[in-house]
């Protein structure tokens, strides 16, 4: 690795350009060649002196121990995980889309601080104290909380262009044909939120306010859209928007989109655009309907996939005998529940004679209603001891459907095949992970520390981003059998040494990885650098812990 300085006048120009290149030599099929690393015009002439020096010692730092007047050598901050995450970042097309403004370049570092480790957007501040974050995300001024807070206002405003931007990096001009989509919900633990109400809580967190995520995914699971609803909507009421999303902002003329049972009702498929179709579940209220009805037969449901057809719409069924037998065992295990608390109930009558059987019998129906078994199992009393009372005919037909799903398309069987139908189905399931690795894994979406309505559809974006990067550090380092937390750690752990040149100005080298820290970069086919610029960006923070814990 060298540099090299070139120098050019355009014919009848007076001016001469000149450019300072760092670049490498290689090898490739016997022939020697050259490729440019990075563009060091922009550096004083100080800097690249001190580039010089660096390169000219990278084998053998020794020597430069023995300049100990002249040169002096420093830990610097950490560079390993902030240029892996902001390499994978590159090549997902999040920098480009992001763009090169200040607000860009702050919300790129909010995304990798995100991957890194997940908090406020004041521990994003502190950590860019801790990572190389403006040097390698090149952020050439300072900031602080408030710009942070300003960048968020900007993400919102922009969210649709870049999200766009991102998805014609990815497909090109190609629109693509198939969404998958599902919502979630993420409890709050204050209550001034913009989009904080009470509503049906995926979190089992009782008494807490939330918002409602939707996600929008492409063939492969890659996120493409997110938005943000109020804490009480529905789910089927976000599909609509994202109908809208498809054909206006993505600009798609055909397209198909996969939703959980009840998500696409009759009443959006009527206002659907010309070529949108669906692939959805229904009920187990409408696969009765329509056993009733005689158009699917109980009989047909087995381990094979069956459909029908009926008034243009095609219904795909089978009954999975692994899902069924983990709903028996499920059953099994809340009756033999009920049971221990009856034997305990009937214990403590026959030991306390005052004891009113009445209160014994509410107290195992609350489990009964708790559990959902009150349409086969009910407990009855006689003198002071309790029973419980199997319906076997109410039984029989709760364990008629189990393991049986019917999913519903309009596609026609040219467009789809049966099989491939139920398989873009099964395909939620990956929009399923990315809900559990955004709010339970690594990233943690739950942690909103903010509370207007644009910073909190940015919050969510950021996470967003986020997980695209997480799942293909995740997808690489599987095979090392690391997880995504172990293997940023462990590349924290890689610091840049700050080569000092006195009076000349610094300059960064990065240090030969360990063994455990080159894998996780090969994994992932990264190069780190030799040395950075080292822009010495002032990067503060206004809250003072001591202030605030002297309130405490």
């Amino acid at each position: 690795m060298h540099i090299v300085v070139n120098k050019s006048a355009p014919k009848g120009a007076k001016k001469i350009y000149s450019s300072v290149l760092l670049r490498q030599s290689y090898r490739e099929n016997g022939k020697v060649k050259k490729r440019t690393i990075a563009n060091l015009s922009s550096c004083a002439p100080g800097e690249i002196k001190a580039l010089r020096l660096a390169l000219k010692y990278k084998d053998d730092l020794s020597v430069l121990g023995s300049l100990k007047e002249t040169i002096s050598l420093q830990e610097n901050l950490s560079v390993g995980a902030v240029w892996t995450v902001y390499q994978e970042a590159k090549r997902l097309g999040i920098e480009s889309a992001l763009g090169t403004s200040f607000a860009g370049k702050l919300a790129l570092w909010q995304v990798i601080s995100r991957v890194i480790n997940q908090g406020s957007r004041l521990s994003a501040v502190r950590m860019a104290q801790m990572h190389a974050a403006c040097d390698i995300v090149d952020i050439r001024r300072g900031f602080d909380e408030n710009d942070m807070y300003a960048e968020q206002k900007w993400l919102s405003d922009n969210q649709e262009a870049i999200e766009k931007k991102l998805l014609t990096i990815r497909k090109g001009d190609k629109k693509p044909e198939l969404f998958l989509y599902d919502v979630t919900s993420s409890y709050l633990e204050g209550d001034k939120n913009y989009f904080g109400k009470y509503g049906y809580n995926r979190d089992k967190k009782k008494g807490k306010k939330q918002i409602v995520i939707g996600l929008l995914c492409d063939e492969t699971g890659e996120p493409v859209s997110t938005q943000v609803f109020s804490g009480n909507t529905q789910d089927t009421a976000t599909f609509n928007s994202q109908v809208r999303k498809a054909s206006e902002s993505f600009g798609c003329e055909r397209v198909t989109f996969v939703g959980d049972r009840g998500m696409i009702k009759n009443v959006h498929i009527k206002k659907f655009p010309k070529n949108f179709h669906y692939i959805t579940a229904i009920t187990k209220s409408q696969i009765k309907t329509l056993i009733k009805r005689d158009i699917i037969q109980m009989e047909l449901f087995d381990n094979e996939i069956c459909e029908v057809e009926d008034n243009g719409e095609r219904y795909i069924f089978r009954r999975n005998p692994i899902r069924a037998d983990e709903i028996h065992r499920m059953r099994l295990s809340k009756r033999a529940s009920i049971e221990k608390l009856l034997k305990k109930k009937n214990v403590y009558l026959h030991e306390h004679p005052k004891a009113k059987k009445l209160i014994a019998k509410k107290e195992v129906e609350k489990k009964i209603e708790q559990l959902k078994v009150g349409k086969w199992l009910k407990v009855n009393a006689r003198e002071r001891i309790l029973s419980l009372e199997i319906m076997e005919a109410s039984l029989k037909e709760e364990e008629l459907l189990d393991g049986c799903y019917v999913i519903k398309t309009d596609l026609s069987k040219k467009e789809i095949d049966a099989q491939s139908a139920h398989d873009r189905y099964k395909d939620l399931t990956l929009v399923e992970k990315a809900f559990r690795d955004c709010k339970t894994v690594s990233l943690e979406v739950k942690h909103i520390f903010v509370r207007t309505e644009k910073s909190t559809r940015a919050h969510v974006f950021i996470v967003m981003l986020a997980y695209m990067i997480e799942r293909r550090l995740r997808t690489a380092w599987a095979k090392l059998n690391l997880t995504v937390e172990e293997g940023i750690k462990q590349l924290s752990t890689l610091c840049a040494i700050e080569v000092k040149i006195k009076g000349q100005g610094s300059c960064l080298k990065i240090p030969i990885p360990r063994k455990n820290s080159q894998e996780l970069l090969n994994a992932l086919n990264i190069t780190l650098p030799t040395v950075l610029p080292h822009r010495n960006v002032r990067v503060v923070t206004r809250k003072k812990l001591m202030k605030q814990r002297k309130m405490l």
